[in-house]
């Protein structure tokens, strides 16, 4: 009896039970693999909105300190600000995060976008009160349809972080990341050379959504928090 008993023991775990076995940890595995992912993906967006408010602030000591906004960065690889003379060689780029010391990516190792008013970057004509922005910043309501959230014309400059997707983001290697589908119609407004319109809205993946999926991370600099610095500090009258 004690031998078959023993027999009985040493036989293992039948197939149905090592199958059972496995799909209660597929399922515990599973359970935790999308809170975690959500987690650091929540970490990324957290690390990338201090980055981009070190950024701005950073933008608003430039300018106090020059009384005029830097231009955007040379290169991928450069991140002086791409000047000759008193004027910038362009209005739209990177972020000059050499000439600021700030980072250079945002919480997705993607290179963040820059876009200012030339007026604003000119140093031989520096920028007043009175002097007009061209930059505007708009939303979806709750039908979808585009709304402003900001003044129209009313920027000097904005930070773009091209989100988790980066879709034409430039990557830590330099590389262009490729848009994934037709569906970016927002972000793909971000992109635009000229800067003057971009969009920043909640994010979604529904590419069916108004505006498409859409991820991007857009801050500004307020005119009015600018000049409320540059009098308090004497830079302008």
């Amino acid at each position: 009896m004690n031998r078959k008993f023993a027999a009985r023991r040493q036989s293992g775990f039948t197939l149905v039970e090592i199958a059972i076995v496995l799909l209660i940890v597929g399922l515990m595995i599973g359970g935790l693999i999308a809170p975690l992912s959500s987690q650091m993906e929540q970490r990324h967006v957290s690390d990338t909105k201090r980055t981009m408010d070190e950024a701005r602030e950073a933008l608003f000591g430039f300018a106090l300190r020059n009384s005029y906004l830097p231009c955007p960065a040379i290169s991928a690889t450069n991140g002086l600000e791409d000047r000759t003379g008193t004027a910038c060689n362009k209005r739209y780029g990177y972020l000059p995060w050499a000439t600021l010391g700030v980072s250079r990516l945002d919480g997705w190792n993607h290179l963040m976008g820059y876009t200012v008013t030339p007026a604003f970057s000119d140093s031989a004509s520096l920028f007043t009160l009175k002097t007009a922005r061209d930059i505007t910043i708009a939303t979806r309501d709750l039908s979808g349809q585009l709304t402003a959230a900001t003044g129209v014309n009313d920027i000097p400059a904005a930070i773009i972080s091209f989100g988790h997707n980066g879709y034409g983001a430039t990557s830590d290697q330099n590389t262009i990341v490729a848009d994934s589908g037709t569906g970016n119609i927002d972000e793909k407004a971000n992109l635009q050379s000229s800067g003057t319109a971009l969009i920043m809205r909640d994010p979604s993946d529904d590419a069916r959504a108004a505006g498409g999926a859409f991820d991007d991370l857009v801050i500004w600099i307020s005119p009015n928090i600018l000049y409320n610095r540059m009098v308090a500090a004497q830079r302008l009258p």
